[in-house]
């Protein structure tokens, strides 16, 4: 049988990382943070790749910079290609043709998702449930380190 989960670890990391940042904002200090919980609590963050210190920057300016988005339609019918109408869209048919991806950045997409929903429609392709996905700040440090290797 297995155990009940125990949130009190988590909650208490995350009342413990509170006070510490509080600390260092009353003393003028600067918190480095290195736990997942800290990506909540962050105002600023810096990517040190090497000993090297790549960027600094405010995390919302960050996430809206360089983050991505991917929003997955189930289709209620496979899709064995892609129609040529839809050859503008970032798009990928998962193996099985049964999932449509479409990734796009947060800082670009002015009414796209819109257009896609309308061209699909007008191609007779129709979808049963959708998923959107936002990039963590974890994911990005990833992306980062990667194109400076």
């Amino acid at each position: 049988m297995a155990k009940p989960a125990n949130a009190a670890p988590v909650l208490f990391d995350r009342e413990l990382l509170s006070a510490r940042q509080a600390r260092a904002r009353r003393q003028g200090e600067v918190a480095f943070l290195l736990d997942r919980v800290a990506e909540d609590m962050a105002d600023r963050v810096g990517v040190i790749n090497k000993g090297e210190l790549m960027l600094v920057e405010n995390k919302t300016e960050l996430m809206r910079k360089l983050g991505k988005k991917e929003l997955t339609l189930q289709l209620q019918e496979p899709l064995a290609y892609l129609p040529d109408a839809l050859a503008g869209y970032p798009l990928a048919l998962k193996p099985g043709g049964l999932e449509l991806v479409y990734t796009y950045d947060v800082k670009s997409e002015h009414g796209a998702i819109a257009g896609l929903l309308r061209q699909l429609a007008a191609q007779g392709v129709e979808f049963k449930d959708l998923q959107t996905k936002q990039s963590s700040l974890e994911d990005i440090f990833v992306n980062l380190v990667k194109e400076q290797a």
